[in-house]
């Protein structure tokens, strides 16, 4: 009988040990559901920050269309209905696999997006942030090209090379925030500076120097430096009258000596 208490005390005992023993360790468990919340949204802020410096580029691209790009109206659209959008992340695409020594793929898919696009960037090409290609036919980019951040290239320009010979740099470097107007050729290894603007149809075969705009075949510097800062679609001069004031005042000034020599002829 005394044996039996005895058992049932130390069954007791043992039963009220393993109960302390639980309860501190089911506390335990207890806390992290305390703060799990503070953990999940501390995850959560984590992953929204690292996408939004994903996302960030990409909208500021979007935005530099709406920018340049008055025919735009809202991001979607020019997600959806930008060709020019379009040829450059499939360029970047190609050039990342030209990085990685997959150069026939490379070149092979860039032919795939000429067909597609209508515009030929070689896979090698060193392209900048924001590019804004605008309509976008018949662009034609060379493979030793380099094209800074913010640049705007129209319909139908090439950057080509003029040396067959040369194996290095055969095609031109375009600064920041360069204009190339439509049907405009810039051909050999010379340097657009930055904000530099060039015409629509005008042929460049020598270095432009940063904010000056150049015009004609063969390209030649206008005085609109005034205004080098503003963009202007298609490279042009809007705006800058310095330039078509002096062409008039020279005009006037050969009608007058025009004039005093058909009245010296009269008068012998």
């Amino acid at each position: 009988m005394a044996a039996s208490k005895s058992k049932s005390k130390s069954k007791l005992a043992a039963e009220e040990k393993k109960a302390a023993e639980e309860k501190p360790a089911s506390a335990e468990q207890k806390q992290p559901a305390v703060e799990q919340p503070a953990a999940v949204a501390a995850v959560a802020q984590e992953h929204w920050q690292t996408a939004k410096g994903v996302m960030q580029p990409f909208l500021e691209l979007l935005d530099s269309y709406l920018a340049r790009d008055p025919a735009a109206r809202n991001r979607l659209e020019v997600l959806l209905a930008s060709t020019g959008l379009h040829a450059v992340g499939w360029h970047r695409m190609c050039h990342a696999l030209w990085g990685i020594g997959l150069q026939t793929i490379a070149h092979m898919l860039a032919n795939v997006g000429r067909w597609l696009f209508g515009i030929e960037i070689h896979p090698q090409v060193v392209v900048g942030k924001r590019l804004f290609i605008d309509h976008g036919m018949g662009i034609v980019i060379g493979s030793t090209a380099r094209i800074g951040d913010d640049v705007s290239i129209y319909q139908g320009v090439t950057l080509g090379g003029i040396t067959q010979s040369d194996k290095g740099k055969r095609h031109p470097t375009i600064g920041d925030k360069v204009v190339i107007g439509a049907g405009a050729k810039v051909l050999g290894p010379i340097d657009i500076g930055a904000n530099a603007r060039i015409g629509s149809n005008a042929v460049v075969v020598k270095d432009v120097p940063a904010g000056k705009t150049v015009v004609g075949v063969p390209a030649r510097p206008v005085d609109c430096s005034a205004k080098a800062e503003k963009f202007v679609a298609y490279g042009g001069t809007e705006g800058d009258d310095a330039g078509l004031e002096k062409l008039a005042a020279e005009v006037e000034e050969l009608r007058r000596e025009l004039e005093k020599i058909k009245e010296s002829k009269h008068n012998s």
